[in-house]
C-alpha cells in the first residue's frame, strides 16, 4: 500500500526533474524562521499554502472590500474571490513556464492578507492616523499577519512560512502596491514564482473591477469606445459570437481579457527568460528588473485600461460616497479604541505591554471585516 503514496521525497525528485533550473526547488528552500520537521507527504511550499488557507486571516478576505463595498450585491468580488482568481491565473503560468506551482500558489494566496476593511480607502485612512507611527501599508502588514499576528501554533508565534514565501510578500509589486524595504530581504529581488504572482494579481483585478463595473451598470459599453484593448477584445468576441445576446457578449469580453493578458505575458517572458538567459534562482535574486512582464504593446494599452478604471470606476460617485462612510467609521473606530483599550479583546490588550496602543489598535482594526467594521460602529453610535 505504501508504494502507492507520493512522498515528499519522489515528489522533490520530480521537481528537479521537471523544474527549470532557475525555478525555485522545495528540496532547496531557506527554510523557517523556527525549524521543524519536514511533513512525509507534502512539500514545504504546499505546507505553505495550507498554512494560509487555514489561517484567520485568510477567511476573513470573504468579507472584505475588493472595489464594491461588502455587502452591496450579491455578484461582485471580495478580497478572497479576487485572491482566488489570482491563485488560479498563477498556477497555470507557472505550471506553462516549468516554475514552483506550489511557491507561485502560496504567494498569490497571501499577498493581500493585509488589506484592512473597505479597500484601498481603508488602507488610506489608517496610513493617516498611523503617520506619527511608522504608518500602515498593507504589503507589510501582510508579513506582519504570517510573521506576528497570526498565532496558531503553541511554540512560536506567525505561520512560520518559508523564507521564499515572505519574499514574495516583501517583493510584491503592482501598479497599485509598492512594498517598502524591509531588512530581511534588501539584497533579493523576488523569485519567478513571486514575479508571477504580481502579475496575475494584475491579471485578475483589471478583468474583474471591469466585469463587476459593467454588472453593476457603472460603465456601458459606449464608455469603452476609446479603450483600444476593450474593444479589441469586443470585435473578436462579435465576431466569434454574432448572435449571442449582448449580455453574453459584455460578459464573454470581460472575461477573454485574463487570456489576453495571460498569453502576452507568458510569450513575453518567455522572449525575456532567453534572452538573459539564468542558470538558477541565484541569477534570478540578483536581477535588477523583473522577468515576467507583458509586451510593451499590451502595457501600453493595460495602463489605459487602468487609468480608465480608475477615473470612471475607482474614483466613480458612487464608490466616493461608500468610502466616505468607511472613513467616518475607521477614524471613529480608532481614536474610540484608542483612548478606551479596555475595550480591546483581551489578546490585544496582553500586546499593549511591549508595542504602543496605536500599533495594538491599527492591527485590530485592519483585521476586521467589512461588516464586522460597520457592525462594532453602528453598536457604539447607540
Amino acid at each position: 500500500m505504501a508504494n502507492r503514496l507520493i512522498n515528499r521525497q519522489h515528489q522533490q525528485q520530480q521537481e528537479k526533474d521537471r523544474l527549470a533550473a532557475y525555478a525555485v526547488l522545495s528540496s532547496q528552500s531557506c527554510g523557517r524562521v523556527h525549524p521543524e520537521p519536514e511533513h512525509e507527504y507534502r512539500t514545504c511550499f504546499q505546507r505553505d499554502r495550507d498554512r494560509i488557507i487555514h489561517s484567520a486571516a485568510f477567511r476573513r478576505l470573504e468579507a472584505k472590500t475588493q472595489v464594491f463595498l461588502d455587502p452591496t450585491g450579491d455578484y461582485y468580488r471580495t478580497r478572497l474571490t479576487h485572491t482566488m482568481e489570482v491563485a488560479q491565473v498563477a498556477r497555470t503560468m507557472a505550471r506553462i513556464l516549468s516554475l514552483n506551482e506550489d511557491l507561485a500558489e502560496s504567494a498569490a494566496l497571501a499577498h493581500d492578507l493585509g488589506h484592512p476593511p473597505f479597500g484601498h480607502c481603508g488602507e488610506a485612512v489608517l496610513n493617516e492616523l498611523m503617520a506619527d507611527h511608522d504608518g500602515f501599508e498593507h504589503n507589510r502588514h501582510s508579513l506582519r499577519i504570517v510573521e506576528y499576528l497570526e498565532h496558531p501554533y503553541p511554540a512560536f508565534r506567525g505561520l512560520n512560512l518559508t523564507w521564499e514565501t515572505r519574499l514574495c510578500l516583501a517583493k510584491h509589486h503592482t501598479h497599485y502596491d509598492n512594498p517598502l524595504p524591509t531588512d530581511e530581504f534588501s539584497t533579493a529581488s523576488a523569485p519567478l514564482e513571486g514575479q508571477i504572482a504580481d502579475l496575475a494579481d494584475a491579471v485578475a483585478y483589471n478583468s474583474h473591477d471591469l466585469d463587476d463595473a459593467l454588472a453593476c451598470g457603472l460603465l456601458n459599453e459606449n464608455d469603452l469606445a476609446d479603450v483600444q484593448l476593450y474593444q479589441i477584445l469586443k470585435d473578436r468576441i462579435d465576431q466569434q459570437f454574432p448572435h449571442a445576446r449582448r449580455h453574453a457578449r459584455q460578459l464573454r469580453t470581460a472575461k477573454a481579457l485574463i487570456d489576453i493578458l495571460a498569453l502576452d505575458a507568458l510569450h513575453e517572458t518567455a522572449r525575456r527568460l532567453e534572452t538573459a538567459n539564468p542558470q538558477s534562482t541565484t541569477d534570478i535574486y540578483q536581477m535588477n528588473e523583473n522577468l515576467v512582464d507583458f509586451s510593451p504593446t499590451i502595457r501600453n494599452q493595460l495602463n489605459e485600461l487602468e487609468k480608465f478604471l480608475m477615473d470612471r470606476v475607482y474614483l466613480h460617485p458612487e464608490v466616493a460616497r461608500a468610502q466616505k462612510q468607511a472613513r467616518k467609521e475607521l477614524i471613529f473606530l480608532f481614536n474610540h479604541y484608542l483612548t478606551n483599550t479596555a475595550f480591546l479583546p483581551p489578546r490585544y490588550q496582553l500586546r499593549l505591554s511591549e508595542q504602543s496602543p496605536h500599533r495594538v489598535t491599527c492591527d485590530y482594526l485592519a483585521g476586521m471585516t467589512d461588516r464586522f467594521c460597520h457592525q462594532q460602529f453602528l453598536d457604539l453610535m447607540q
